[in-house]
């Protein structure tokens, strides 16, 4: 069973958001956590308008959440929110769909001025969610992520750390889920 799902929500084709999932990805692997990447832009569009949550691919997504014990939310920010591919899947969610899970919103924008979209825009529907605990989030701007012609991408180093600090935050988070403290 894979303990984290990064799920991206982006609907672009050379999102930095996916590129922000895949380093997420291998710093969760250095900290012994195996993940697994959800990318919303590659399931059937007419079943997520639709909200057709017993199609084949919906249920095969909403099913890879349901088994994972941590969530990681990568989106960009859209009109000062997180992306429209993401709103209309975790609308897909049952009511309690993050149900003891911890979850990190990471949001990338084009600037700082949307450096609240975390918390006033996101953090609310993933807490209508019921999750066990969020963890703060990360705000990233867009130009920190450089995307190279040849596919691969830098992060900048200020932000790198940034990443690495929450990403640990998260495995913390996770492990004390995982054994909680009796009294």
């Amino acid at each position: 069973m894979t303990s984290t799902l990064i799920i991206t929500g982006s609907p672009s084709s050379s999102s930095r958001t996916l590129r922000l999932a895949t380093a997420v990805s291998e710093r969760l692997g250095r900290l012994g956590l195996d993940s697994a990447l959800l990318d919303l832009r590659t399931l059937p569009a007419e079943d997520l308008l639709h909200a057709r949550a017993d199609a084949p691919g919906i249920k095969a997504a909403t099913d890879q959440l349901a088994a994972a014990r941590g969530v990681v939310i990568v989106t960009p920010v859209y009109k000062a929110a997180y992306s429209g591919l993401l709103k209309t899947f975790l609308d897909l969610l049952p009511q309690f769909g993050l149900r003891d899970k911890v979850v990190l919103p990471l949001a990338m924008g084009g600037t700082p001025a949307h450096v609240l979209s975390i918390d006033y825009a996101l953090r609310p529907v993933l807490s209508s969610l019921d999750p066990l605990h969020t963890v703060a989030g990360l705000f990233l701007l867009d130009k920190q992520v450089v995307l190279h012609e040849n596919g691969s991408f830098e992060i900048d180093q200020d932000l790198s750390q940034k990443l690495d600090g929450i990403t640990s935050v998260f495995a913390d988070a996770l492990a004390r889920a995982a054994h909680p403290v009796r009294k």
